[in-house]
C-alpha cells in the first residue's frame, strides 16, 4: 500500500486507531530468561488522548504485593499484567495500532504473545499484520529514509519540540528496572505514545522536521505552499483567457461582414 493510501486509511478510521508502546528488562543476553521481561504497556487512544495502561507495578499494588517482594512474584505479575492487556485487544477488534518499530520477535507485538504464550501457557489474542502501521517507516516513506540520522526517534524529539520530560532512553529503562523504579518505568513508557501521537499529527500536516528532505519532498512542500497556489491560480486564468481569445478569433463572420467580403472580391 501506498504512503498515501495509507494515510487516507488510517485518516478514515481514526475513531479506532490506538497508539501502542512497551517497555522492557533488557534487550541483551543478560535477562533471566530468554526474552525479555515485560515491565509495562501503554495503549493510547489518537483520536481523544485516552491512555490504557498496565504495568507489573500496578497489578502488584492492587495484589497487595510489597514492593521488596514484586521481584519474587515477577512471573506471576507479568503474566496478568499481559493478560489484562489482551483482554483489553479483545474488547476492540476493530482497533488499528500504530506503533514505533515494533516488527519482530526482539522487540514488537511477537514479544509480546511470546511472553504471555510462556507465562500463561495459552495463544494471545491475534493483532493482523494489516491492522499494525509503524509511523518510523511512514515517516521514511514521506521525506526520505536519509532525513534524519539514528537514533531517529531522539533526533527526532530534538527537532520537533524537545525530548518529553518523563522519557528514558533504552539504557536509562534498563537501569530503573534494576533499580526496581517501576512508576519512572511506566512514565517514559507512556511519555514516548503521547509523542509518538504528536509526530503523527505533525505527519498528517506535512510539518514534520528533519534534518534532509528527499528531492520529491521538497517539490511537494514548494508545491503545496501559499505563494505557489496563488501562481498557479493567476496561470490557470491567463490560460483561460488566452484560450478564449484564440476561439473568438477563429468565430465565423456575420452574415453581413461574409456579404461585403464576398462583393468586395468580385470587383
Amino acid at each position: 500500500m501506498s504512503f498515501r493510501d495509507t494515510l487516507k486509511e488510517l485518516q478514515e478510521n481514526m475513531s479506532d486507531l490506538r497508539i501502542i508502546h512497551y517497555s522492557c528488562q533488557n534487550l541483551s543476553d543478560s535477562n533471566e530468561n530468554y526474552s525479555p521481561r515485560i515491565t509495562s504497556i501503554a495503549a493510547l487512544h489518537v483520536e481523544r488522548s485516552i491512555m490504557h495502561s498496565f504495568s507489573i507495578h500496578l497489578v502488584a499494588e492492587e495484589e497487595k504485593v510489597d514492593r521488596d517482594n514484586i521481584e519474587c512474584e515477577y512471573d506471576r505479575l507479568e503474566g496478568e499484567m499481559l493478560d489484562r492487556f489482551y483482554r483489553f485487544v479483545s474488547e476492540n477488534p476493530n482497533a488499528r495500532w500504530l506503533h514505533w518499530n515494533m516488527s519482530n520477535i526482539n522487540y514488537g507485538f511477537e514479544t509480546l504473545s511470546h511472553r504471555y504464550r510462556v507465562l500463561m501457557g495459552k495463544e494471545a489474542p491475534k493483532i493482523a499484520d494489516s491492522r499494525r502501521y509503524n509511523i518510523s517507516t511512514l515517516i521514511l516513506k514521506k521525506y526520505g529514509k536519509d532525513c534524519v540520522d539514528h537514533p531517529r526517534m531522539i533526533n527526532l524529539m530534538e527537532l520537533n519540540g524537545g525530548k518529553p520530560r518523563d522519557m528514558l532512553t533504552g539504557q536509562e529503562e534498563v537501569e530503573a528496572f534494576k533499580a526496581k523504579e517501576y512508576i519512572k518505568l511506566h512514565n517514559s513508557t507512556m511519555a514516548k505514545a503521547y509523542w509518538f501521537q504528536n509526530i503523527f499529527w505533525l505527519l498528517l500536516k506535512n510539518k514534520i522536521l528533519t534534518q534532509r528532505s528527499n528531492w520529491k519532498e521538497k517539490v511537494n512542500r514548494i508545491t503545496e505552499s501559499t505563494p505557489a497556489k496563488v501562481l498557479s491560480f493567476i496561470a490557470v486564468l491567463y490560460t483561460i483567457s488566452q484560450l478564449a481569445y484564440i476561439g473568438y478569433q477563429h468565430l465565423p463572420l456575420p452574415l453581413s461582414d461574409l456579404l461585403r467580403s464576398e462583393a468586395a472580391a468580385a470587383e
